[in-house]
């Protein structure tokens, strides 16, 4: 029986296409693509060129940031090269300095003014007229020579050896006791006086006091006091020990309600005060308020023919808060009528420099190895305290 095919859903290729391709054809054609395809991936990088390498850049960069300094280094080179024409000149001045040096070798001639350090020797005797200086060397000879020209109304020069400084001219003191004049410090005694005074406007009566003295050839003790019935008007302490220069305090007070102290404080070469005021130097031969008077006694107790009235005696006078050089004038002698007597002393006066300094008078007698008999000292507002000897001694105190 005959067999039914089934007609083909896919329809049926019109008339005149060709039909599929062979298989070999596929081959060829898969083959011609990827000769294609090698022959464009071989050929695009040569066309292309290879990329550029960020070290061939970075390269270049520094080629240019170093080529600059090279071009630069050559300008200041050239600079020095402009500074050359300055050395010509220099051989001129060998020429010019060759001159003068032959000039200097007459110059020695002028050399012979050697007399003048003749000239210079010869103003060294010449000194302040009318200043008077301490010992400081009481075994020295030198002394009575320089005693010799003090009554002659010249200066009287330190022996040489002296340590301090002299009282400039015209009465100005620029330094302290000072010499080689030897010293007569009085033995150990007791002076008792009567005072009167005036505080305000108030006169002042009925005040006594006393000066007692000690000393055994090495060390002394000395207090002056005033007092009125009920209160102390004046209380001066002075301690020390007795050295080649005479009085050498160690420690100076004054009280009445209460005490204030000075110290000499010699191997610091300081005056150190209890108040808390400012150390001040220590000048050689400086006293206190109460040796002082001692010490002007000793002066001229060993050679009263080198103090002729007129002469000035400075030396550093120390407080209790100040230490200030004070300048003694020493004047003619003069007759006192005292409550003790009748009595011939010379006068030493301080007068004040400064509108705050007090004025001190000291009348010293022969008699009782200059030993102060009247003592007055004046404030500056007027107030002042007179004490006078009011006991004679019975002899003249050992020296």
């Amino acid at each position: 029986m005959p067999t039914l095919v089934a007609p083909s859903s896919s329809p049926s290729l019109p008339p005149g296409l060709p039909g599929r391709p062979s298989w070999r054809a596929l081959i060829g054609l898969t083959l011609l693509v990827g000769l294609v395809h090698l022959l464009l991936l071989g050929l695009a990088p040569m066309a292309i060129g290879p990329e550029p390498s960020p070290l061939a850049n970075k390269f270049s960069t520094r080629t240019i940031v170093i080529a600059p300094p090279a071009a630069e280094a050559p300008e200041p080179a050239a600079a020095p090269a402009e500074a050359k024409p300055a050395p010509p000149p220099k051989p001129k001045r060998p020429r010019e300095a060759s001159v003068p040096r032959p000039k200097p070798a007459p110059k020695p001639a002028p050399a012979e003014p050697s007399p003048e350090p003749e000239t210079v020797a010869t103003p060294a005797p010449e000194t302040p007229d009318l200043t008077a200086q301490a010992a400081t060397d009481s075994g020295a000879a030198a002394p009575p020579e320089a005693a010799a020209s003090a009554p002659a109304g010249a200066t009287s020069p330190s022996g040489g050896s002296g340590t301090g400084t002299q009282a400039a001219a015209g009465g100005e003191a620029s330094g302290t006791i000072a010499g080689t004049q030897a010293m007569k410090i009085p033995g150990s005694v007791t002076l008792d006086f009567e005072a009167t005074g005036q505080s305000g406007a108030s006169p002042q009566r009925g005040v006594f006091g006393e000066l007692v003295w000690l000393q055994d050839g090495t060390r002394y003790d000395g207090r002056l006091t005033l007092k009125a019935v009920f209160f102390t008007l004046l209380n001066w302490h002075s301690t020390g020990r007795i050295g080649p220069s005479g009085l050498e305090p160690e420690r100076y007070s004054e009280s009445r309600k209460s005490e204030v102290a000075s110290h000499f404080v010699r191997d610091q070469n300081q005056i150190v005060f209890s108040n808390n005021a400012p150390p001040v130097p220590l000048l050689p031969g400086a006293q206190d308020r109460m040796s002082v008077m001692m010490q002007l006694g000793g002066l001229l107790a060993a050679s009263p023919q080198r103090y002729p009235a007129g002469t000035r005696i400075s030396v550093q006078t120390v407080g209790t808060r100040d230490a200030e050089v004070w300048v003694f004038v020493v004047g003619d002698e003069e007759k006192l009528s005292l409550p003790a007597g009748e009595f011939t002393a010379r006068k030493l006066t301080r007068d004040p420099r400064k509108s705050f300094d007090r004025k001190l008078e000291l009348w010293l007698a022969p008699e009782y190895g200059y030993l102060p008999v009247r003592i007055r000292q004046t404030e500056p507002n007027g107030d002042f305290a007179d004490a006078q000897l009011r006991k004679p001694l019975p002899s003249g105190p050992p020296n």
